[in-house]
């Protein structure tokens, strides 16, 4: 397959992966063939409707590598979903009448794209399997390869997503001093809000390196200077239930010891709740174009304090999110590795006009390769089985036992 002009997206949310995923794919490309062009459109998927982009200069080539010291994205993100019309169209992206599917296909054509590599969570390549399916069937030549971003570690059947573990490191740093706010005052319950819609790896992750951190430290034992009260005393995560009764007697013990309650919270933990007594009020909680609810309207954070509160006596509340946070972080040594030998493979992968998104399958042994848009899907559940998580439970002295399974 000859390849003449790359293109490049990022779409979704921020990851700690994005800007290094597009340096990454510059500098391969550069490598392999510095005649092949590389353009790259401007805020996702809307910049591809709309024939927006930038063209990568040779200086740009030059100075690839310096995106790898910064979060965010050189290129600007949107969330659009080609097969939601009704959307698109409200948005402007598209007229009347028009197939998005349609107009991506003829914009890339009428910028001479050969291959498009697409950087984004499960929303993002799924989206591009249905452009993928859609060239494919109407006659388009262009092979489409996609990176998976999202920092919930969610899509199916990716082992490892791109810039999850820098998400996590980044989310217990700003635990630390999110923590030392329980000397603020008497009596007070600390809720670290997690991002992770549908998966509690993100939430149990950041903990782990959190209790990593506490492991390193000595403390003087004077007053509230003790451990104990800088423990993590609860993880919630969607994947396990619990009776909130029962966990707020464990924790109204904690604090009568302590004075202080810290806890961390996935943000997907009891939304089915929530919505349910938002529908049940006559109120309809708002959605995104993919049909999500926009978990920042509803708060699972205030709800769950809400909860606890008065059930353990706390004096002062807070509620804390750690998510724009950790997910608009550089990516770090960890990430960066994986970045690099995804982006190598996905620019290979696309030379041989081979579709898909790469990563680690775990369907097929944890092998680095190019899985075919067909199996990609969102919504990977953590597994609360993992032996790091057991540990992390058995060490701040939550008991698995009392946590049910959700699905």
């Amino acid at each position: 397959m000859t390849v003449r002009r790359v293109a490049l997206l990022t779409a979704g949310g921020l990851a700690p992966c994005l800007s290094s995923a597009v340096g990454a794919l510059i500098e391969r490309y550069t490598a392999l063939d510095s005649a092949i062009e590389i353009i790259g459109y401007r805020d996702g998927y809307a910049g591809l409707l709309r024939g927006d982009h930038l063209t990568v200069t040779p200086e740009d080539r030059e100075r690839a590598h310096l995106l790898h010291r910064f979060g965010g994205s050189p290129l600007g993100n949107s969330r659009v979903k080609l097969t939601n019309v009704k959307d698109c169209v409200k948005r402007g992206l598209v007229a009347e009448g028009q197939d998005p599917l349609h107009v991506a296909a003829e914009q890339l054509t009428k910028d001479g794209v050969d291959v498009l590599h697409t950087i984004g969570g499960d929303d993002t390549n799924t989206t591009a399997a249905d452009l993928a399916a859609y060239l494919h069937d109407n006659g388009y030549e262009l092979t489409v390869v996609g990176l998976p971003k999202t920092i919930d570690n969610d899509v199916v059947p990716i082992r490892q997503s791109l810039g999850a573990w820098t998400a996590a490191e980044q989310g217990a740093l700003f635990a630390r001093n999110i923590v030392a706010e329980h000397s603020s005052n008497p009596r007070m319950l600390i809720v670290h809000e997690v991002m992770g819609r549908h998966c509690g790896w993100l939430t149990a992750a950041t903990a782990a390196r959190y209790q990593d951190w506490l492991d390193t430290q000595e403390f003087s034992g004077f007053g509230d200077n003790t451990r104990r009260s800088w423990e993590i005393h609860g993880v919630y995560v969607p994947e396990l239930d619990f009776d909130i009764a029962a966990e707020a007697e464990r924790l109204k013990a904690i604090m009568d010891e302590t004075g202080c309650v810290n806890l961390f919270l996935s943000e997907g933990a009891g939304v089915s709740t929530i919505v349910a007594e938002m529908l049940a009020r006559g109120e309809e909680p708002k959605r995104d174009a993919f049909g999500h609810v926009k978990l920042d309207t509803i708060n699972p954070g205030a709800w769950f304090a809400k909860q606890f509160a008065g059930m353990v006596g706390a004096e002062k509340t807070m509620v804390q999110k750690s998510g724009y946070f950790s997910r608009s972080a550089a990516a770090n040594a960890e990430d960066l590795a994986l970045i690099r030998a995804c982006a190598d493979l996905a620019a290979d992968a696309a030379l041989r006009g081979e579709s898909g998104v790469v990563g680690h399958d775990e369907e097929a042994g944890d092998v680095l390769r190019v899985c075919e848009f067909s199996r990609i899907k969102g919504g990977k559940a953590f597994d609360p089985s993992e032996r790091w998580f057991g540990d992390l439970m058995q060490q701040i002295g939550q008991p698995l036992g009392s946590l049910a399974p959700t699905r």
